[in-house]
């Protein structure tokens, strides 16, 4: 072995999707550069020996072998190394990373304006007010890393950006990835549908199999198609958590109805793959949308003013005796999740008291307060009761019309659907 650690972080999508909301909100400046050749700037710890190149081999040394004074494009290690590099560089320029998430740097400058870098690997993101100041960084970094400028952001990881600044608006999209699944899976020509899942099908993991559907389902890329779908939920569609969520569970053995399942999201894709995020408009505060309904779904999503950050969609670990259990317990996780996004939120210069967690079950909200119906809720584990003496997070009692969460925990009827979505301002470009 000739490394001793591996991992390397990078940016969460959330926080990426945090800074262009503050961007919009803000009217911000947002650039993006890229690292010519990074790992190669990378120092090692470890003393590492490689072959000589053919064509390039020292005349009477054939036998000779050449030590690495730098990384090289291959090694396990380079990517960690080069987070290191970058990491130090900035500590050197004196900007501050986030303990929440360590790709997030911040500078507060005189005019208690802030700059704001997220990098990813060798791509990264900044935003001021003013350019000048995002020009100075970028003079700093060219001066220390070979850097291609690619000047005002349009593009992110295959997220589209398109701002309008006149009315303080930023729309977050991916369009032309989608594009690309449906025409990599055949699915340009297809019938669209309202809604990805429908409210009447209900997936089994022991869906009976004949020798015919297993020599079908051998030739569907039923893994490769879930796997694309999941990279556009995370990205810029919430709107497609719930019915991820659910064919995901059947990749260890698919069946014709579980492909059917994926072929509907996509088909559902088709009708709206021009849709996205819509950030700016409204002050940025963190709220939340949190409900569970019945091994019980958890479903929250999160939003600053209005636009949406972070949502989530996943069978809870535990199978709860009661619905008010599962709700609370989905109240606890959404308010975890706040926790963290308050002290991000805060790093970037958007001081709130408290973030609001909005749930539609008033059961769930006084469990969280009081030790109500003890009796019958004694046996909860104690890691979901740091809630009731966690100041950080307020829980407050919305309807469940006006839960955008909703969609997130059961598959819903096309108007409440479309409601949900206008809750959550997702819209077509």
């Amino acid at each position: 072995m000739d490394y001793n650690e591996i991992f390397s972080p990078v940016v969460r999508h959330t926080s990426i999707r945090m800074l262009l909301a503050i961007v919009a909100n803000q009217d911000l400046e947002l650039e993006q550069l890229d690292v010519k050749t990074a790992f190669l700037h990378c120092i090692l710890e470890e003393e590492i020996y490689m072959t000589q190149l053919d064509g390039l081999q020292v005349p009477g040394k054939k036998d000779h072998v050449c030590k690495l004074n730098k990384s090289l494009y291959g090694l396990k290690q380079s990517p960690r190394q080069w987070y290191k590099r970058f990491d130090s560089y900035m500590m050197e320029l004196g900007y501050n990373r986030s303990p929440y998430d360590c790709c997030v740097y911040i500078s507060k400058l005189k005019d208690e304006s802030y700059v704001y870098l997220v990098l990813y690997v060798d791509d990264m993101l900044i935003a001021a007010k003013l350019m000048c100041d995002i020009q100075r960084l970028k003079d700093l970094l060219s001066a220390e890393f070979e850097m291609k400028d690619l000047g005002a952001t349009k593009k992110i990881l295959g997220m589209e950006i398109l701002r309008d600044r006149n009315q303080n608006k930023l729309f977050l999209s991916q369009k032309g990835y989608i594009q690309k699944v449906l025409n990599r899976f055949g699915m340009l020509s297809t019938k669209p549908v309202d809604t990805p899942f429908a409210t009447n099908i209900h997936l089994t993991m022991f869906a009976p199999q004949s020798k015919e559907d297993k020599e079908y389902m051998s030739r569907v890329p039923y893994a490769n198609a879930v796997g694309s779908l999941m990279y556009a939920m995370v990205c810029t569609r919430p709107d497609l958590a719930h019915a991820v969520s659910v064919v995901i569970r059947f990749m260890r053995q698919p069946g014709k109805e579980h492909w059917l399942a994926v072929k509907r999201i996509l088909r559902y894709l088709k009708g709206t793959y021009d849709g996205g995020l819509i950030y700016g408009g409204e002050a940025p505060s963190l709220i939340a949308g949190d409900v569970d309904s019945r091994r019980s779904m958890t479903g929250y999503v999160f939003a600053l003013g209005n636009s949406v950050i972070s949502w989530k969609a996943t069978l809870q670990p535990t199978v709860t005796l009661s619905t008010i259990e599962a709700e609370y317990m989905a109240l606890t996780e959404a308010a975890k999740e706040g926790i963290w996004l308050k002290g991000l939120v805060s790093d970037m210069g958007l001081h709130q008291d408290q973030a609001t967690v909005y749930c539609d079950s008033l059961s769930a909200i006084c469990l969280a307060k009081d030790q109500v119906d003890h009796e019958r809720t004694k046996h909860i584990d104690v890691r979901y009761h740091f809630l009731r003496n966690e100041k950080r997070i307020q829980v407050k009692k919305v309807g469940t019309v006006d839960n955008p969460a909703d969609m997130f925990t059961k598959p819903v009827p096309h108007s409440k659907f479309k409601h949900c979505l206008d809750l959550l301002n997702i819209s077509s470009c």
